[in-house]
């Protein structure tokens, strides 16, 4: 089994990277959040410290790009390419209404023709691997069917299917048996992402779909850093595991001298998803988000290590 992690805006830029893989490792290959491309030619400071291959030492990495014109997109990709990267992905699976608007991301999926023209054009333009990250359509899941016609016309690496319509975003369930249509028409390798947050629904997922042999963990993944290894040999992470892991991340932003305001900001995001691994955490949850700076917060994680359990199958609960 292949493990892929998810790209989340704001999470696992390179400094998280960097840290999760010499803790944890276990991962087949990462994705960057997505790249914009701007009206001027390049990457800004942010992407370009994000996928500089210094900053990714051993670590498989593939940027992901969220455009709708293809020579945007061929552009940066071949900017990435003088950085060394053979592997391209396009990111047709973000549900979120700025992006959808301007028909980016799933919103994509509403022009089929317009998207079938834009592959046709990237393919032909581009001497890399690309791959695609997708929902199942806008709004109803019959619309995946005929976007499954347009990917079978071209040699996509890895179909990266993430079985919700943009309209769900993260709600309801993910639709496997969208998934289990698009698998059994796929000309491409196709890998599963969604809802996979604790070893159980890796199994359950796992006994429906045997003959899938990649998944991408987003969110799971995030809230426990030791899923993978949960998943494959049943070990629990551990109290001090997740505070060395906590604490190098925590150190590794202090380092960018970004201010304090700025890293709580960020462990404050990371919070959102590792708190559910604790069990009768909500008093030690409200210190921290009441944190207003590092003196409190780190007192705040100090007494969530020290009075809070964690729990045999804690894992990322959907709000």
């Amino acid at each position: 089994m292949k493990y892929y992690f998810a790209p989340m805006e704001g999470i696992t830029g390179y400094l998280y990277r960097q840290v999760y893989q010499e803790l944890f490792a276990g991962i087949d290959k990462y994705f960057t959040p997505f790249i914009v491309p701007h009206t001027i030619k390049g990457l800004n400071s942010r992407e370009k410290n994000d996928i500089l291959p210094e900053h990714n030492e051993g670590i498989n990495l593939v940027p992901q790009i969220l455009t709708n014109q293809a020579e945007d997109f061929i552009r940066v990709a071949k900017t990435l390419q003088s950085y060394g990267y053979e592997e391209v992905n396009l990111n047709l699976g973000c549900p979120s209404k700025t992006v959808v608007s301007k028909k980016k991301g799933s919103g994509f999926l509403e022009e089929p023709r317009r998207l079938d023209v834009f592959l046709s054009e990237i393919f032909e333009g581009l001497d890399m691997e690309i791959s695609v990250k997708t929902r199942i359509g806008i709004s109803e899941p019959e619309e995946f069917g005929p976007l499954m016609e347009i990917y079978n016309r071209y040699p996509i690496k890895e179909l990266i299917i993430h079985p919700r319509v943009q309209t769900d975003y993260y709600k309801n369930h993910a639709n496997w048996e969208a998934f289990s249509q698009g698998l059994s028409v796929s000309k491409n390798p196709v890998c599963y992402n969604g809802d996979l947050f604790t070893a159980e629904d890796f199994e359950k997922w796992k006994a429906c779909f045997p003959s899938v042999d990649c998944v991408m963990l987003g969110r799971g993944l995030i809230a426990n850093p030791g899923l993978i290894r949960k998943i494959r040999d049943g070990k629990d992470i551990s109290k001090a595991e997740l505070k060395l892991f906590h604490d190098r991340l925590c150190e590794a932003y202090q380092s960018l001298k970004i201010g304090d305001r700025n890293v709580l900001f960020k462990m404050k995001e990371l919070w959102y998803y590792m708190i559910f691994l604790f069990a009768d955490h909500k008093k030690q949850e409200k210190k921290i988000k009441k944190a207003q700076n590092m003196t409190a917060y780190q007192a705040a994680v100090e007494e969530l290590f020290a009075q809070c359990s964690l729990m045999e199958h804690g894992g990322y609960l959907k709000g």
